[in-house]
């Protein structure tokens, strides 16, 4: 009962998600919220969740896979299996784990995926891409839903987290999980140098300080040889147009 609960059941309810800390920081902010309106409405005196402390977690918050591990995953996980059409839902739309464990035929529309994200009530509409193409004809579907348990049920949220889990533990990656493949996601359009307003078109994010927390992890040098290469092309343009200019300059003396 939420009236009986004390530090300790929520220290042991914490403890339960290790060693994935900021899973477990992510309870104690719900558990909080939860015990703030429990107190609105009469049903507690105290939250008892503020007294407990949250998991350091270096870095940024869930690990933003790498391509070497992307690549591992997929060497474990061939194209034609479920586990393999769950990562491409993912790392070819950048979407949540809980949207990607709804999505079925019945998103596809004129060649676009089309969702309503579930956490936010975002609508995107998405070009599906040849990689993802591939998974989905490749993988035998029951029913409505693309990725479905072993008794051809829709996954919870939590078990679509925990199964990826298993799936991402026997391509020997402790460190992944599903939404850090949504960085990794963002990560690539940053490298290819998208705007901020293309990657939010993608995730669904409404503000550029949550695109900068997804692509942290862009790499620096493909960043930088991108900024270059726009930094060259506009001279180009300049001295082309200084070109013209002092060309038309000329022929009318």
């Amino acid at each position: 009962m939420v009236r009986e609960l004390q530090p300790r059941h929520v220290e042991a309810m914490l403890a339960e998600l290790l060693p994935h800390r900021t899973s477990a920081n992510m309870l104690r902010k719900r558990l909080s919220a939860l015990m703030k309106f429990a107190m609105r409405i009469g049903m507690a005196g105290t939250n008892p969740v503020i007294v407990t402390r949250p998991f350091k977690v270096s870095g940024g918050g869930f690990h933003s896979w790498t391509e070497e591990e992307i690549a591992a995953y997929e060497r474990r996980h061939v194209i034609g299996t479920v586990a393999r059409l769950a990562f491409d839902l993912m790392i070819w739309t950048g979407q949540r784990g809980g949207d990607a464990r709804k999505m079925g035929p019945a998103s596809i529309r004129d060649t676009r995926l089309e969702l309503t994200q579930e956490k936010t009530k975002v609508f995107v509409s998405l070009p599906i891409m040849h990689g993802l193409a591939e998974s989905i004809l490749a993988t035998p579907t029951i029913g409505a839903i693309f990725v479905v348990t072993e008794f051809g049920k829709q996954f919870s949220v939590k078990g679509f987290g925990n199964k990826f889990r298993q799936w991402c533990d026997e391509a020997g990656l402790p460190n992944c999980s599903a939404h850090g493949l949504r960085k990794a996601a963002a990560r690539r359009f940053a490298e290819a140098g998208c705007s901020n307003q293309e990657i939010k078109a993608w995730t669904g994010h409404t503000t550029d300080s949550e695109v900068a927390r997804y692509t942290a992890a862009a790499d620096q040098r493909t960043l930088s040889d991108t900024a270059a290469i726009k930094l060259l092309a506009n001279l180009a343009e300049r001295l082309a147009k200084d070109a013209a200019k002092a060309l038309k300059s000329g022929d009318n003396k």
